[in-house]
């Protein structure tokens, strides 16, 4: 089998990684084009208000909301499913409304109120629909949770008692493989009942 100088080097230097060290799988860049990956990615810093906290990041200048939120913030709650805007799994609140994160520039979220799933529970516990969610069985895999979460949250701030249409409306962003819906529907039907009687 032929195999030019660099993929013997990563093949020498693969076998004396100790176990649990992840194999780099990529040959090296070499000649003009490894000045250029190794130099850094120009970065902007933004300012974001998420989940009540003022945060400052550096990103770069292209990134989406969700990248800056996983990868420069480190929230990875929210999920890089198909990163056009089909999937909603990156669904989080901007200003209350459910935002389409991996569309979404980084640089139109600045001044604006971004709550993820990480930041919907409170010191008082989780929030009702994490709550129901959970004693439903409405999460299985878990990977479009939190934008499903995300979108009924902002649906339960702009109605305390929405219809199962209403709920389906709300929720026709978010694709799910495992449930078949019904279980999230129930459980979204359940929250708004508890946030209606706890008032």
């Amino acid at each position: 089998m032929w195999e030019n100088q660099a993929s013997r080097k990563v093949r020498r230097r693969n076998r004396a990684l100790p176990r649990g060290v992840p194999v780099r799988t990529a040959l090296p860049v070499v000649g003009r084009a490894a000045n250029l990956k190794t130099m850094p990615l120009a970065t902007e810093i933004v300012s974001l208000t998420v989940n009540g906290d003022r945060r400052e990041v550096g990103v770069p200048g292209h990134y989406t909301l969700l990248e800056t939120l996983r990868y420069g913030l480190g929230l990875t709650g929210s999920k890089q499913g198909c990163d056009k805007g089909d999937c909603g799994a990156c669904t989080v609140l901007v200003d209350g409304e459910a935002t389409l994160s991996c569309i979404t520039p980084v640089r139109e979220a600045e001044g604006r109120e971004i709550v993820t799933v990480e930041g919907l529970a409170n010191a008082h516990g989780p929030h009702p629909l994490q709550d129901e969610f959970d004693l439903h069985g409405a999460a299985q895999c878990g990977f479009c949770t939190p934008g499903i979460l995300c979108s009924a949250a902002s649906l339960l701030a702009h109605t305390n008692a929405p219809t199962r249409d209403e709920i389906r409306e709300a929720l026709s962003g978010n694709l799910c493989r495992c449930t078949g819906y019904t279980k999230i529907y129930e459980a979204v039907e359940a929250a708004a009942a508890r946030m209606r009687d706890d008032g």
